[in-house]
């Protein structure tokens, strides 16, 4: 499904990732964990095509296809999608007019308002996207216009960052459903995402785990380990064991 092939990554004169390579395939879900400031975002970014950073080295592959100089919404028609931790305000765009346009895209799903009530968004639907919206409610809408694309491929950011524990439920069964997780035989949709309290993991199959360090990939493995040893040591302890290796 993806390919990251030594990435080297930019912004604003600084290198922020340094020749990381991973693959994640058909059905599988991948965690990315890293103390802050380490990347992980540029990751997401890198991958999506957006933000303020440029690729100086390196590829993605999606699919089997080079992506690395599309722009976002050729990749986002390919079929990759993404949460981000903190989306735009958008005065001028309701809810429901940003779903429609989501909508429309050539594998967007037809389900809205069955959408709209798991995700309970109904009341924010003719409310201006992301404005005055609680971090619950702010999150909610950004998981329902995921929802409605649809994508191959979902990116999210943070999924617990804001929300308390009741909406961290709603945003883990959202996930659940959208990498089509019950259905372990016939899993095609894949997801890469980042977590720092771990407690999407109780909502996920996820198949593997990643450690990023100063914009380095530094270890991976089965997630749920790799996050207990982290909350055990923290990510002092990750910098520790690579001094001993």
């Amino acid at each position: 499904m993806l390919e990251v092939k030594n990435l080297t990554v930019v912004a604003e004169g600084k290198t922020i990732l340094h020749e990381i390579s991973f693959q994640i395939s058909e059905g599988e879900t991948h965690i990315l964990m890293g103390p802050n400031g380490s990347g992980k975002t540029t990751v997401l970014h890198a991958i999506m095509g957006t933000g303020n950073v440029a690729i100086q080295s390196g590829q993605i592959i999606f699919e089997g296809e080079d992506v690395t100089a599309l722009p976002a919404y050729e990749r986002a028609r390919r079929g990759i999608g993404v949460a981000s931790q903190r989306p735009p305000s958008i005065p001028e765009l309701t809810l429901r007019s940003l779903v429609e346009l989501v909508q429309q895209s050539n594998n967007g799903v037809q389900r809205i308002d069955e959408l709209v009530e798991i995700m309970n968004c109904g009341y924010l639907m003719d409310r201006n996207f992301n404005v005055n919206f609680s971090g619950g409610e702010s999150k909610r809408a950004e998981f329902l216009q995921l929802l409605i694309q649809n994508p191959k491929l979902a990116l999210i950011d943070e999924p617990e960052s804001g929300v308390d524990l009741d909406n961290i439920g709603v945003i883990g069964r959202a996930l659940h459903q959208l990498l089509k997780e019950e259905k372990v035989l016939d899993r095609h949709k894949s997801g890469l995402i980042i977590t720092h309290t771990g407690h999407i993991l109780d909502y996920l199959n996820a198949d593997r785990g990643y450690v990023l360090i100063s914009g380095q990939l530094v270890c991976s493995g089965n997630p749920r380990d790799l996050f207990e040893e982290v909350e055990k040591h923290g990510y002092e302890g990750c910098v520790q064991c690579l001094k001993c290796q």
